[in-house]
């Protein structure tokens, strides 16, 4: 399928995923939330976009193609934890908390990440990708094996990608996890002050965990 006629087939249901995550009502910041989102979920696109043309008559590498999708996926998240969140916080316009829905305020950068994966919405669900911790606040973001707890391990003492394949609901993966940085001070407040966070000495570009890819072998 030509790219042009991929993003003709996908742009509306990027638009109307987009739409209804973060708005707030009455000043600029709803705008610039929407932006940020909205170019998230396009490079997320753009991504799976060229992979899926790419891969079968090129032979990309799937660690390439991993490697790919974490440019985008942590140059959007970072992009809102240091220009969003920081900029917002710092002009005392609004804050980041984390019951954000009943506060109005913004979501923290890790709820930004999760309310974005939530979001894309691509026909086949090609890949998957979430936030993964060993002293995680929300326990949804927990290795899910003691095979994920290893990896996730070995990406926290020594800082580099680890690489293997799982099975999940009967289906061969992929997986690669990068370490997750600590990349605001929004993020290392949160886990430092949390009354439930299991560890409370972070500090800015610790590795406060792993963001996990996973695609689909078969």
């Amino acid at each position: 399928m030509p790219l042009r006629d991929f993003f003709k087939q996908n742009f509306k249901r990027l638009k109307l995923a987009a739409l209804p995550v973060f708005q707030i009502r009455g000043d600029m910041s709803g705008k610039t939330i929407l932006i940020a989102v909205s170019a998230g979920l396009i490079g997320l696109l753009l991504g799976w976009g060229i992979g899926f043309k790419m891969a079968p008559t090129t032979g990309l590498p799937i660690r390439v193609v991993a490697d790919y999708l974490h440019a985008v996926l942590q140059a959007d998240r970072t992009f809102y934890a240091q220009h969003v969140v920081e900029r917002m916080e710092a002009m005392l316009i609004v804050n980041a908390t984390e019951n954000w829905r009943e506060d109005r305020t913004l979501p923290l950068p890790a709820q930004f990440f999760k309310e974005s994966s939530r979001g894309l919405q691509v026909r086949g669900k090609p890949f998957r990708y979430r936030l993964v911790s060993l002293w995680p606040i929300n326990q949804e973001n927990a290795p899910e094996s003691e095979k994920e707890r290893q990896a996730l391990e070995q990406v926290i003492n020594y800082g580099e990608v680890a690489e293997q394949e799982i099975e999940l609901e009967n289906k061969r993966y992929y997986q690669a996890i990068f370490p997750d940085r600590a990349v605001s001070r929004a993020c290392v407040n949160c886990h430092n002050a949390h009354e439930q966070s299991p560890k409370r000495d972070f500090k800015l570009n610790d590795i406060m965990g792993g963001l996990e890819i996973l695609i689909p072998l078969e």
